[in-house]
């Protein structure tokens, strides 16, 4: 079986996009495939701005390593979609989501529950406790 993303770099974006397929459709769906699940979890491309493609990490380190290897990532995203649809990657740090609350007896919002992973001051360290304990409890 041939992956789309190979016809569409055989093709040529003009003849795709013809067809009404957008280069900001394809390049965020070749993220998984270029560089892994594993990655692709830490990592989310968010838009297409031009030819650079908009990466939202976990954290610092993620941003500090995938920029080392943003040549080898771009090689990879060119061989899935084809040249020239995305000629460089920006990473940036995502701004942590806020948490659920819990409505309290008079309508406003409590404070979640304290967490025990909050005491460890390494966030790296914090996040792969809360996973093993997530993985342990299932």
């Amino acid at each position: 079986m041939v992956r789309a993303g190979r016809i569409v770099g055989k093709a040529g974006l003009k003849i795709v996009e013809a067809a009404g397929v957008r280069s900001y459709h394809i390049a965020p769906g070749a993220w998984t495939v270029a560089v892994g699940k594993k990655i692709a979890s830490h990592a989310r491309p968010t838009f297409l701005d031009g030819a650079r493609l908009i990466i939202e990490v976990d954290d610092p380190v993620w941003r500090t390593q995938l920029s080392s290897l943003a040549e080898a990532i771009l090689k990879r995203i060119e061989t899935v979609i084809g040249e020239g649809i995305v000629t460089a990657l920006e990473f940036r740090v995502a701004i942590p989501k806020r948490g659920p609350t819990i409505a309290g007896p008079s309508g406003f919002a409590l404070a979640p529950a304290d967490d025990e992973a909050d005491a460890i001051e390494d966030p790296i360290m914090r996040r792969v406790y809360r996973d093993a304990r997530r993985k342990a409890s299932k």
